[in-house]
């Protein structure tokens, strides 16, 4: 059985996964400046998509704002992400999820060893995935120039 489906080039790839990466950390700022007004922290604090470091406690606000921060772009990311896409979701999902976790390796001089941080990110990417894929099936249902599901 053949794959019958539409290659995109190399290019149009590319676009669509700087575009993914805009929108997600378009989003991720978004939602951290308003989880930080709504939960009055001081300052806010620019590093909030990178900052793995702060210590996991219910009680700490901070912490509290970059879980639900993580968790609420994941979710609103994967949404948006399969109208840029249509039915790759999963794929551009897990790649910018990659990219994320160099670029706060980088920004942070450490990679990431809490397991309460890899557990927010595998959580998240898995919200982003089924939520963008669930979105995308039904929006490009009729469509024919994607193939069906059932075709991968």
């Amino acid at each position: 059985m053949a794959f019958k489906g539409k290659i995109a080039d190399t290019k149009t790839v590319l676009l669509q996964l700087l575009l993914c990466l805009v929108i997600f950390y378009t989003v991720y700022y978004m939602i951290g400046s308003v989880c930080f007004g709504i939960f009055k922290l001081d300052h806010f604090d620019g590093l909030i998509p990178f900052d793995f470091k702060t210590e996991p406690s219910e009680s700490s606000s901070k912490y509290l704002v970059n879980l639900l921060s993580m968790e609420l772009t994941y979710f609103s990311s994967g949404l948006l992400f399969a109208a840029v896409v249509k039915r790759w979701v999963w794929d551009y999902a897990f790649t910018v999820t990659l990219i994320h976790i160099a670029l706060t390796s980088v920004v942070m001089l450490e990679f990431p060893l809490v397991w309460q941080w890899w557990l927010a990110l595998g959580s998240g990417l898995f919200l982003m995935i089924c939520n963008g894929q669930l979105i995308a099936y039904f929006a490009c249902q009729n469509d024919h120039r994607y193939p069906a599901f059932h075709s991968y």
